[in-house]
């Protein structure tokens, strides 16, 4: 944690810069306490900092609860029995944690989260308004404008704007200008001076240099962030009342609070790992802990809900961050500003923290974001409407299940077309009429092929194939033995069934694999490649080969050859390479030689692969029962030598052993002498090529050897050649 200072202080302060008056404005937001939002954002740095897995992620308040802190504050009345429902909400989220639910993000589908936002973003707009308008009996004016978030009434707009005041109304005007067009500026280069902050500078100057002209550019104290003055750390706090455990709409706040949150968090968490350059990967099950003691401490001691959060978190890998430590830093820092500089910050204006939580609002609602769901389809935009409308006029948590519900409407309403491909056929015995099955069928395809098979017209040939099927749900099994037993048979129907298995496995699905995309393939490693012909090669043992579409696969290769490794194997292996490794056309390059010999044109020809195909893999493969090796050793034997033979004694000399001594009728001492041959001959496709021992030092080119089990159809691939060991064999050999 501490190995990276030089990165990760710099960086700490960029994050703090930003991390305050997000703070604020998410408590102001949230109708919350000012004060709540930077205890927040203090624990989000310190407590969930230390016990994250994350080395990144940066945690606090977040847009994402504002609506529903404001809906559960005017629900609950009392802030601190809401407190009570956010100590509630991290213990619910420990306990997810530790059950392992920290996959349910990813059953959330995208059109939902989606609306989610953008239904934050509307909320945020509306709860913005009075402040950056200044208006005069704040309290009142931010009743009237949340009503119409969350009821079907229209506020009284005239009253509102009769009580606006110039002085907030041009700061917040000229706030939101600079916002907009900030990235146009050269300003935008300085990361560690980020927009959100020059606004609350420029805010704190402005506001002070309009006291000084004529009144009607004043601002008044309710215009103005108040934070009471801190003497002591105890003077932060704020208890939970703890007798509200007892009512249960704390309950009902606090199980909203947990699932909005984690939901966000998983999220948040999972957009932070993509953009680290070092591709961290961020245990879900202990953010979901962390986050939960986050949440109980916050409760305890008086702050807003928190979550993972992108903007925060983006800035603080932007900044040049590597370890965890910067995220804590940069709530030490919160926590020193709130006792050192309350009288600063309560310089700052409502209006200025407005502008910024506007502008975030419509990032999150953009126009172009309605845009895109409506090019999307109907089955993506109506959801995504339903979602918005939804927690408009209700609450977050009822609008993602009314979301979800229409969602589902649309995802069943798809499986009318996706589990089988159906044809007719024309065989020698008359037309029929063929099903086949697709990888997966499950429950919700039951409609669809129920629908299909009942209007097969009487006295019709009916094939359901079912061979390419790895998973069939019980639910579908039973529907074609009473289609079989029954609707088949008073119909006249001749029914034929192919390729159903005893049983299924639930967990035996099969992983769809595709080619694989040119640009994908360009920046493997050699350890990449491997562990693809691995997981390959797994597939094919165990009879669950990938996509045997055609078409996929010629139009993958429709514009050149591009393949990622090279096979060198043996003439007469009786398994195709491709099929081997389960790889798809053009993903594989091969090459055959005699017993896996190696000479002086196959080295130029792998060469010259290696140089214009990027080859990054070379697999020297022998096979099991090679029957040019042991027809060499026939030949020898008969005194009649041959390169094989010449190569296997050169390995054989190094064990003081000769061909005369091999027992050609003992297969295990066979494909023992096999395997050593094909070793050596990996040894020696380096010995010969000055480039491939350059590239091989730079890590530019892998080359392994590995040997194929023709009984099993398991390809066992020995260790990496080193450097040291090839200067050692060669020296031998020579």
């Amino acid at each position: 944690m501490f190995s990276k200072l030089k990165n990760d202080i710099p960086s700490s302060i960029v994050v703090f810069l930003v991390a305050l008056p997000l703070c604020l404005g998410i408590a102001l937001a949230s109708g919350a306490p000012l004060l709540s939002g930077l205890i927040s954002g203090i624990i989000g740095g310190v407590v969930i900092g230390m016990i994250s897995g994350s080395s990144t992620s940066v945690s606090g308040p977040a847009a994402s609860l504002t609506a529903v802190v404001l809906s559960a504050l005017n629900q609950l009345g009392a802030f601190e029995t809401f407190l009570m429902a956010v100590c509630l909400a991290g213990v619910f989220q420990v306990i997810l944690g530790i059950f392992k639910l920290g996959i349910i993000a990813d059953y959330l589908p995208s059109n939902i989260i989606k609306g989610l936002l953008a239904a934050i973003g509307l909320i945020l707009i509306f709860n913005q308004i009075p402040y950056a308008l200044g208006i005069n009996g704040m309290e009142d004016g931010l009743k009237s404008i949340l009503k119409s978030a969350h009821s079907l009434s229209v506020p009284n707009f005239k009253d509102i704007f009769e009580n606006y005041s110039i002085g907030p109304l041009l700061l917040s005007l000229v706030s939101l200008l600079i916002m907009i067009f900030w990235e146009k500026t050269p300003l935008k280069k300085f990361k560690f001076f980020p927009s959100a902050l020059f606004v609350v500078i420029f805010g704190v100057v402005i506001s002070q240099l309009f006291n000084l002209l004529p009144e009607i550019l004043n601002f008044d104290m309710e215009h103005m962030v108040f934070i009471p003055k801190v003497t002591s750390v105890m003077n932060l706090l704020t208890f939970p009342e703890l007798s509200a455990i007892g009512n249960y709409q704390v309950w009902v706040v606090a199980f909203s609070i947990a699932i909005i949150a984690s939901l966000a968090t998983l999220l948040n968490v999972e957009a932070t790992d993509n953009i680290d350059p070092h591709k961290r990967r961020t245990p879900p099950n202990r953010e979901l802990v962390a986050q939960g003691f986050g949440n109980m401490f916050s409760g305890l001691i008086g702050g807003i809900p928190l979550t993972s959060v992108i903007v925060r978190s983006s800035v603080n890998i932007n900044a040049g961050s590597e370890t965890k430590l910067s995220t804590v830093l940069h709530g030490i820092f919160l926590l020193l500003s709130v006792l050192f500089l309350s009288p600063f910050i309560n310089l700052i204006p409502l209006s200025s923290l407005a502008a910024i939580l506007l502008f975030t609002g419509y990032k999150l609602a953009s126009a172009d974001l309605f845009i895109e769901m409506y090019k999307k389809g109907w089955n993506q935009l109506i959801p995504f409407i339903a979602t918005v409308t939804a927690i408009m006029l209700t609450d977050v948590l009822i609008g993602v299940l009314i979301g979800s519900a229409v969602s589902i409407f649309f995802l069943l309403k798809s499986n009318y077309h996706n589990p089988f491909f159906l044809e007719n056929t024309k065989i020698y015995s008359g037309e029929t009429i063929r099903l086949e099955l697709s990888n997966e069928v499950s429950f919700l395809n039951k409609a669809a092929i129920r629908l299909t098979l009942w209007e097969i017209e009487p006295n019709s040939k009916v094939v359901i194939d079912a061979t390419y099927s790895n998973f069939i749900d019980h639910d579908i099994l039973e529907l074609f033995e009473d289609y079989q037993n029954t609707f088949a048979k008073e119909h006249n129907i001749d029914l034929t069934i192919i390729g159903l298995k005893e049983k299924y496995d639930e967990k035996a699905h099969l992983e769809y694999v595709n080619s694989i995309d040119s640009t994908d393939k360009r920046t493997l490693n050699y350890k990449e490649i491997l562990e693809i012909l691995k997981e390959g090669n797994q597939r094919f043992v165990a009879s669950r080969l990938g996509d045997r579409t055609s078409s996929h696969q010629i139009n993958a290769i429709a514009k050149g050859q591009d393949p990622m490794a090279l096979i060198v194997s043996s003439t007469n292996s009786g398994t195709s390479t491709t099929l081997l490794f389960d790889a798809k056309l053009g993903e594989l390059m091969s090459m055959r030689t005699m017993g896996n010999i190696i000479n002086e044109d196959l080295v130029s020809g792998i060469e010259l692969a290696c140089m214009q195909m990027n080859i990054r893999l070379v697999v020297v493969l022998g096979h099991s029962n090679c029957l040019a090796t042991l027809g060499a050793i026939k030949m020898t034997k008969k005194g009649k030598n041959n390169s094989i033979s010449s190569q296997i004694q050169e390995y054989l000399s190094l064990q003081n052993k000769s061909i005369e001594e091999i027992n050609i009728h003992d297969k295990a001492q066979l494909n023992e002498v096999i395997h050593k041959n094909t070793q050596l001959s990996s040894d020696i496709l380096v010995q010969k090529s000055n480039y491939l021992q350059n590239n091989l030092k730079e890590n530019k080119i892998g080359i392994i050897s590995a040997f194929h089990n023709n009984e099993t159809g398991e390809v066992i691939f020995d260790d990496w050649l080193k450097n040291e060991y090839l200067s050692e064999t060669k020296n031998k050999t020579q």
